[in-house]
């Protein structure tokens, strides 16, 4: 219900925003340069994300107010779920201090672009946004316009305990299905631990990985969440919970909320779908201690057939400038040389930079820096660079997500059966694609 009534919120709050922004579209188009930065005074601005400080924003802003006393940058971190989400868009839309603010899906974007809180950078013409980030960027225009820029090389992968895999004469997989990994997780559970557990963020990744290509509607305008491969990702996962034991009920993993990440790298658990910010948390020996070699591995695919499969992934960290800054052209300044390379720092904590002109030796090694021998990286390179799979960019709105999210919940914690689930989820989501008509 909690999360129910924040979405809620959200879309009261975009409307909001919304009918401000169309009371006041005159002065917000025109604020592209506020006064004080042609002042020659120090022009102050505040960058909104949601990696904490410590995993690499903090060094990127030490770095940039050092070689620039002229514009002076505070990061500022929100938290990258419902409450975290609504806190920006609450700051944006009582006009606080948010110069820029990272995107972390199309869905939150596009909700803000039409609140009219992101600004229209078709007016900034020195820097080629499809040139510097290749053919992945064209997934982040809306209405063929870009509202900000995509900076990261988004990969999500299995990580492995390479010591479990060997003991239990498991190679490193390069290209399987999930009946293959359910079979790896029982062979790599230990008495009453589990083989395979997974951080919340990627856990319908799989699901989307077929309707992104499939599509999420039907050829006659109505629900595709019935599709077979729907069917076989829950009744997989479900099998796993029940039968096999060899990954977390969901019920469990929420409402104890699960330290998914301190469980894999403490070895309790061997396999851990998560993305790359896997290794803000990897690299840090002090808080996780650990003895063994991470592995990687592809996202397993739902069906046999390779074929139209397709992995989440391309570009992210979609970086906007609010179109009520009074600081524009400062924060393009920045956001210019933070794309192309600023953002190295960032690499230790898994966020690549997508530009051609970043130094990707430079970004490699802040990535690993003394913990490269803690890794598996010929498994790590084949992954980030080698794996041969088209990407795609999560695009289902939010509010599919939310009600497709309350349905499967109830199944997976067994009180809904699997036909009902799938018959309530088709429901639903007819019931709101005649609303968003």
């Amino acid at each position: 219900m909690r999360k129910k009534g924040l979405v809620a919120r959200m879309v009261s709050l975009v409307l909001v925003v919304g009918m401000i922004a169309g009371c006041s579209n005159d002065s917000g188009s025109n604020a592209q340069t506020g006064a004080s930065d042609n002042s020659g005074d120090t022009v102050k601005l505040k960058m909104w994300g949601g990696v904490p400080p410590e995993a690499g924003p903090q060094a990127v802003i030490d770095v940039w107010n050092k070689e620039h006393p002229e514009t002076q940058i505070e990061y500022v971190r929100y938290v990258n779920d419902d409450e975290g989400n609504l806190k920006l868009d609450t700051a944006i839309m009582t006009g606080q201090d948010v110069d820029l603010f990272v995107n972390y899906t199309i869905s939150h974007t596009a909700k803000r672009v039409a609140s009219g809180a992101a600004a229209d950078l078709s007016s900034f013409t020195d820097y080629n946004i499809d040139e510097k980030m290749g053919p992945d960027a064209e997934g982040w225009k809306i209405d063929g316009k870009y509202y900000g820029v995509p900076t990261t090389k988004s990969t999500y992968f299995v990580a492995l305990n390479k010591e479990a895999l060997d003991a239990a004469n498991l190679p490193v997989p390069k290209d399987w299905t999930w009946d293959e990994m359910r079979e790896y997780a029982k062979k790599l559970k230990k008495d009453s631990g589990y083989g395979f557990i997974q951080n919340t963020e990627p856990f319908v990744d799989s699901m989307d990985s077929v309707l992104s290509q499939e599509g999420y509607t039907k050829a006659d305008g109505t629900s595709n969440l019935d599709h077979p491969m729907v069917r076989k990702w829950l009744e997989t996962l479900n099998a796993m919970m029940a039968e096999d034991k060899t990954t977390p009920p969901l019920g469990e993993q929420l409402t104890s909320k699960m330290p998914v990440e301190q469980m894999f790298l403490s070895g309790e658990v061997p396999m851990l779908n998560i993305g790359a910010w896997l290794l803000r948390s990897s690299n840090n020996f002090t808080d996780y201690p650990r003895d063994f070699t991470i592995a990687f591995a592809p996202v397993p695919r739902l069906s046999e057939d390779k074929e139209g499969y397709v992995m989440r992934g391309g570009l992210g960290d979609y970086i906007s400038i609010n179109a009520k800054s009074k600081h524009q052209e400062a924060a393009w300044e920045f956001l210019k040389w933070y794309a192309d390379g600023g953002m190295a720092p960032m690499a230790e904590g898994g966020r690549f930079p997508a530009s051609k002109d970043a130094d990707q030796d430079k970004a490699m090694e802040s990535m690993l820096g003394d913990k490269k021998d803690t890794y598996d990286l010929e498994s790590l390179m084949y992954v980030m660079f080698d794996y041969q799979t088209p990407t795609y960019v999560r695009t289902v709105p939010q509010e599919v997500m939310d009600l497709r999210a309350q349905e499967y919940e109830k199944y997976f914690l067994g009180v809904q059966d699997l036909d009902t689930t799938i018959s309530a989820m088709v429901s639903r989501h007819n019931d709101y694609l005649k609303t968003a008509k």
